[in-house]
């Protein structure tokens, strides 16, 4: 959950987010020691007193500056590839969850169980119970296990949408017409929330997604009792 003057991530629940955070701490090494660099030749090239008129070229330099960004975007590049990999890669999920985004609220099926649909609206303000967050709790979160493969089937009925969990490290668009999907492993149990991360108008702040992870056992009295209330 963020909080108030957060400058960094959200804890990772998942571990495709522990890997994006790896990453992240990776490249920003690797633009810490660039900008150090930099920031160095030129203070050096300030505050010296020699200049020499008669270097017109230097092949060990240019050597160096070319073959040196090469090598660093290549030790940003691989560790990049291969999250893109374990993003988009989808074996044998425990579970299928479709979420359909409207304008304003999402909707979601579990199509494993014929009759699990329901719709997820933003709390109002004047509804919170104590200790709820405003403009991020819902009247219906999707539930979901925890430490099984979850693929989330992903499409919208009106214009775009765009649905986010930056806790699990999922972000993928909804778009009319077409289906497009994603999946996560929630490491633990928790609430997670997010938002909808495309403008799709004048309520687009007003969607907020929550994902519950749960044990099993409590993901199957949860679906137990959703199936004896259809």
């Amino acid at each position: 959950m963020a909080h108030p003057s957060q400058l960094g991530f959200q804890d990772a629940a998942s571990p495709v987010m522990e890997e994006l955070l790896h990453f992240h701490d990776h490249a920003l090494m690797i633009v810490f020691l660039i900008s150090t660099l930099v920031l160095y030749i030129i203070v050096a090239m300030v505050s010296t007193k020699l200049t020499n008129m008669y270097i017109l070229d230097s092949q060990e330099i240019e050597i160096i500056w070319t073959i040196l960004p090469a090598v660093i975007l290549i030790l940003i590049a691989l560790p990049s590839l291969r999250i893109l990999y374990l993003m988009d890669e989808i074996t044998n999920p425990h579970l299928t969850v479709k979420a359909i985004g409207h304008q304003w609220y999402w909707s979601y099926e579990y199509t494993d169980y014929q009759e699990i649909a329901f719709d997820s609206y933003m709390v109002p303000t004047q509804d919170l119970a104590p200790g709820q967050f405003r403009l991020l709790e819902v009247d219906h979160r999707m539930v979901v296990p925890t430490e099984a493969p979850i693929r989330v089937l992903v499409t919208a009925e009106d214009v775009l949408h765009s649905w986010a969990v930056p806790a699990l490290g999922v972000k993928m668009d909804a778009v009319p017409g077409r289906l497009n999907q994603t999946a996560f492993i929630a490491a633990r149990p928790g609430v997670f929330y997010g938002q909808c991360s495309e403008i799709c108008g004048a309520n687009h702040s007003f969607m907020p997604i929550v994902v519950e992870a749960v044990p099993l056992n409590f993901f199957q009295d949860w679906s137990t009792l959703m199936l004896e209330d259809a």
